[in-house]
């Protein structure tokens, strides 16, 4: 774990329970708001249009979440660009599917709501969590 003082990695804690905590509710949104933005993707010919596809497409947003809540617990966000997103980018190339845009929106939109978990400051130890948040 990179260095840093008790506080810090007491905060990254709060922040990984916090977000695992509402896993679900990150997948299950930021879902919803990407389909209501982009309803063709759940239409008939869609990248989430039937019940495997869609399945698959909340898998890869869990996966996504689990690889933030350990770059948030390692003090370390290199792994989620170089294990996850560019592992996910490998997977739909070698499956014959251009990597989707929407994973990249989906993924912002988990972020953002998992930077509102991380910076409601009721519940996480106390201090700055600028650099978590970052």
């Amino acid at each position: 774990m990179p260095s840093g003082n008790r506080f810090d990695s007491n905060k990254r804690m709060d922040a990984v329970n916090r977000i695992t905590s509402n896993a679900s509710a990150l997948v299950t949104n930021a879902a919803r708001e990407l389909f209501a933005q982009q309803p063709a993707l759940i239409a008939p010919g869609g990248n989430a249009y039937t019940h495997r596809r869609m399945a698959a497409c909340l898998r890869d947003m869990e996966i996504i979440l689990r690889y933030v809540t350990y770059a948030v617990f390692t003090g370390d966000a290199s792994v989620l660009e170089d294990r996850c997103l560019n592992g996910l980018r490998e997977t739909y190339l070698a499956l014959g599917r251009p990597p989707a845009l929407q994973l990249l929106k989906v993924s912002a939109k988990m972020k953002d709501a998992a930077l509102g978990l991380v910076n409601d400051r009721n519940g996480i130890t106390p201090g700055d969590c600028t650099a978590l948040a970052s």
